[in-house]
């Protein structure tokens, strides 16, 4: 597995760990090795997208419940855009270039509506159920490299987040520079994930 490249860590600015992701299965792992609660989906009833999982146009949204610490909570999720990187750029963010020959640095963009429930103290795990795929294929995730790019906000910086406000997390992954399409994952428990395409020009 490929190792970081050691970076020093500023207030604004953290060092991307790339793990190389093997599984088709969304989510991520905490140190109990319990997999994050995903949600239990329902659609959006303006611009409805497929009930169960499927292709969601750019922009569109879903709505779903998460468990969070401090209860479920309805949210309204929308993959926005995806920026795209260079090789040049990807193959300093890992410590052996040849790590991310032929790949780019894909950032997900994804709004999070809270619609219902109680408010979050702090640490969302709403967009740990966020992936990104390339061509129908998962990319390889980058830890924090997404910290410091344009229009991301942190989950741990956000506080009390009540109904009736937007925050917009990011999810970053390497990706075949190549791709026709870049598309964002994002799954309910033991469920179809919902996907945003976006034509990699």
């Amino acid at each position: 597995m490929p190792t970081p490249k050691p970076a020093p860590r500023s207030a604004a600015a953290s060092v991307a760990v790339l793990a190389l992701t093997l599984s088709a299965c969304g989510g991520t792992d905490d140190d109990s090795g319990q997999k994050p609660a995903a949600p239990k989906a329902t659609v959006s009833k303006s611009r409805q997208a497929p009930p169960s999982g499927g292709d969601v146009a750019a922009g569109q949204s879903v709505t779903g419940k998460v468990a969070e610490k401090d209860g479920a909570v309805t949210y309204e999720i929308a993959a926005e855009k995806v920026d795209l990187g260079t090789q040049a750029e990807a193959a300093k963010l890992v410590q052996d270039p040849k790590d991310a020959k032929g790949k780019v640095l894909a950032v997900a963009h994804v709004k999070f509506t809270h619609k219902s429930g109680p408010a979050v103290s702090s640490s969302s795990d709403v967009n740990d159920a966020t992936t990104v795929w390339a061509d129908h294929e998962r990319g390889a995730v980058l830890i924090g490299a997404s910290d410091d790019a344009a229009g991301c906000e942190d989950a741990y910086d956000i506080e009390d987040w009540k109904a009736g406000e937007s925050h917009t997390l990011c999810t970053s992954y390497l990706v075949p520079a190549a791709a026709k399409n870049v598309q964002v994952h994002w799954s309910q428990e033991d469920g179809q994930p919902w996907v945003w395409s976006f034509p990699n020009s």
